[in-house]
């Protein structure tokens, strides 16, 4: 669980980290959403399925700790209802295709949890998100061994800002 103090007790948090916040629920969702139908697909094999269950119950421990940190703002997070995603043809056609697109999946994840680290004001939840930025670094270096890449990537990842994860996430959008 996100170890994120009651929020709504502290000075409310400005727009812009309401606004990270929920692109990192919508980052969350996406992830969560793929995985569940990587599995479904039938399409891995053992190693690779056993990773991509624990990065999808990863993914749900993120969801789930910031939906209680924006519900402790009084604010109501999207849930997997309120998105319809939608991925490229031959995503889920084979275990490369699905780990491919799973090692975009985490540095869209990776890039956005850093731009957050970058730019979210609040900190109480620089902690948290800076943990989460972690374990999106650990699933991606996963999965680049899987696909026969270095598993260690750059020095310095790059942090993505606001406006380009926002404009990701709508590639994958309905």
């Amino acid at each position: 669980m996100l170890a994120v103090p009651p929020l709504a007790q502290a000075a409310a948090p400005p727009d812009s980290d309401l606004a990270y916040l929920r692109l990192l629920i919508g980052v969350e969702l996406l992830t969560i959403d793929f995985y569940g139908r990587a599995i479904a697909s039938g399409k891995l094999d053992a190693t690779g399925r056993a990773l991509v269950e624990q990065m999808r119950a990863d993914e749900r421990a993120h969801y789930n700790g910031l939906a209680t940190a924006f519900t402790s703002l009084g604010q109501v997070p999207a849930t997997d209802a309120d998105i319809d995603f939608t991925y490229p043809a031959g995503a889920t056609a084979s275990r490369g295709a699905i780990l491919r697109l799973a090692q975009k999946l985490e540095d869209l994840a990776l890039g956005a949890y850093l731009g957050a680290v970058q730019n979210v004001q609040t900190p109480s939840l620089r902690l948290p998100i800076g943990q989460i930025a972690a374990n999106e670094a650990q699933h991606a270096g996963a999965l680049a061994h899987l696909l026969g890449a270095p598993a260690i990537g750059h020095a310095f990842a790059p942090a993505l800002q606001i406006d380009a994860v926002s404009n990701a996430l709508d590639n994958y959008e309905r």
